[in-house]
């Protein structure tokens, strides 16, 4: 009874002076009490656990967020004049003439976007996107004490879509930042984005890591972007060549691209994508020696082993390596023995698990370089030697298809599905064939077949690949009435000539 009377005191006391407390049930004795101690405990263990993730975030903004600068561009652009072929029509010229005159328009231009200013062999540059000073006459770097330099391109890169810039006059008073290692980065990570966006100078946003590794089509539609790390720290225009930041306080990518809706149109957020410094750290020898960067080119096209291809090719599902999926006739592959269906393991000293591996070794090495390959082929390991050329550019990739040897027929001409075309496509696999081009007035124009469908079947016999393609057509005379399984616009359909 006493022991009640004082518990219950106890209580009162705490309740007055605006302490909660509880019971909870534990299971070897009866209720006990949870204490202001203990409450008190609990809520400084947050406090420091949120304080110590500040301190590290605002610790890492700190050391790199000096060495963040803001990129102005300007130039000129030669604009022709819209209406030119209008008013160069004989009759109109004859009676009108051509009030706007003959001569292209000049008109001036200005950008803004982000950088990073880095050591580079006892010297201060700074890293940017290619697409920043793309066509720039005169290039301006202001740092965040609002200290304006000018600034010449060393060299650049469109594929990685990146580029060097060395800034003219005394650079002592430029911080530096530390490029990290983004082979290290998983998903979860922080990631802090700094930068400039929409010229609002001196930005930082905060985020996580949402996925590494992605190819992504470039916007232009010609080419596409490699081992970009995807992150939902906000970037915006003004971002693009900013760094991308790790919680350590080092540049783990270069801000690059955002998405803002799929290719129906859908608006997105929070899907922006760096290249990884990895690969920029790579290439900057070539860069910053010679201005731009050469790579090294097999002439294959290269996928990773899973169930779906280890089935096609007889392959074991666990098998490492990247495996050959077409071998462009002429190029160093073709030249070297390689055939579709290898399985490479091994280039010179290098082991390859995956197509990645293969596609960065290769990049790597230099153009003429001969290198022994490790392949395996119907189970057996066969060496081959092979002598790289040179990558072609990305519009010449683009174009790369039309290299495949293909059977033209009822006025349609395909090429192979790659990786990127099936993205573009919204594909989920490269099985089939693409329309590359419709013949005005044929037979598949005016049965209103378009470049860019994607044929799977022939008369129900199934058309995988440009052999396939070849095989079955080449074997149909000019006045057959094959039908057609399609794919457009993620619909599937049938169409007869």
């Amino acid at each position: 009874m006493r022991k009640s009377i004082l518990i219950g005191i106890v209580a009162a006391v705490l309740i007055a002076a605006g302490v909660t407390i509880g019971w909870i049930g534990i299971p070897t004795g009866g209720p006990a009490l949870i204490t202001p101690v203990a409450l008190a405990e609990e809520s400084n263990v947050n406090q420091a656990i949120t304080d110590s993730g500040q301190a590290a975030i605002k610790a890492a903004i700190a050391k790199v967020g000096p060495a963040v600068v803001r990129v102005d561009v300007s130039g000129t652009v030669t604009v022709e004049n819209p209406f030119s072929e209008f008013f160069g029509d004989p009759f109109f010229r004859r009676f009108f003439g051509n009030p706007f005159g003959d001569t292209p328009q000049e008109r001036e231009w200005q950008g803004v976007g982000s950088g990073v200013v880095f050591e580079y062999a006892g010297e201060k540059l700074v890293l940017t996107n290619a697409h920043v000073i793309e066509n720039a006459d005169e290039i301006k770097i202001i740092d965040v004490n609002g200290n304006s330099y000018t600034a010449t391109v060393v060299g650049s890169d469109e594929l990685l879509d990146i580029a060097v810039l060395r800034i003219d006059g005394d650079t002592s008073g430029l911080a530096t930042a530390v490029l990290g290692d983004s082979d290290t980065v998983e998903i979860g990570d922080w990631a802090i984005a700094i930068g400039n966006p929409l010229g609002l100078s001196y930005t930082v946003t905060l985020g996580i890591i949402s996925a590494v590794n992605r190819d992504i089509a470039k916007p232009s539609g010609v080419g596409t972007y490699n081992n970009l790390i995807q992150t939902d720290a906000a970037i915006n225009p003004g971002n693009s060549g900013g760094p991308l930041v790790n919680a350590n306080g080092e540049v783990i990518g270069i801000n690059t691209m955002i998405a803002r809706q799929t290719s129906g149109g859908i608006a997105v957020e929070g899907i922006n994508f760096a290249v990884a410094i990895n690969g920029v750290k790579d290439v900057l020898d070539q860069l910053v020696g010679s201005g731009k960067v050469t790579r090294g080119w097999l002439g294959v096209q290269v996928t990773d082993i899973n169930p779906q291809t280890a089935g096609e090719f007889g392959l074991d599902p666990n098998q490492e390596g990247a495996l050959i999926v077409h071998v462009y006739p002429g190029d160093p592959a073709d030249l070297g023995g390689m055939k579709e269906g290898d399985v490479v393991v091994r280039i010179g000293d290098t082991p390859i698990i995956s197509a990645d591996d293969l596609v960065r070794e290769i990049a790597l090495l230099g153009v003429g370089t001969t290198v022994e390959i490790e392949v395996i082929r119907d189970g057996e390991s066969v060496l081959l030697t092979v002598t790289l050329g040179e990558r072609p550019s990305e519009e010449e990739l683009a174009d790369y298809q039309g290299r495949v040897e293909t059977v033209s027929k009822f006025g349609i001409t395909v090429g192979p599905i790659t990786e990127i075309i099936a993205e573009h496509l919204g594909l989920n696999s490269t099985d089939g064939v693409v329309i590359m081009d419709v013949t005005a007035g044929s037979r598949a124009d005016r049965a209103g077949l378009q470049e860019g469908d994607v044929i799977l079947e022939i008369d129900h016999q199934q058309v995988s690949s440009v052999d396939d393609w070849n095989r079955i057509v080449s074997g149909l005379s000019e006045d057959a009435n094959p039908t057609l399984t399609i794919i457009r616009n993620g619909q599937l359909g049938f169409v007869r000539l």
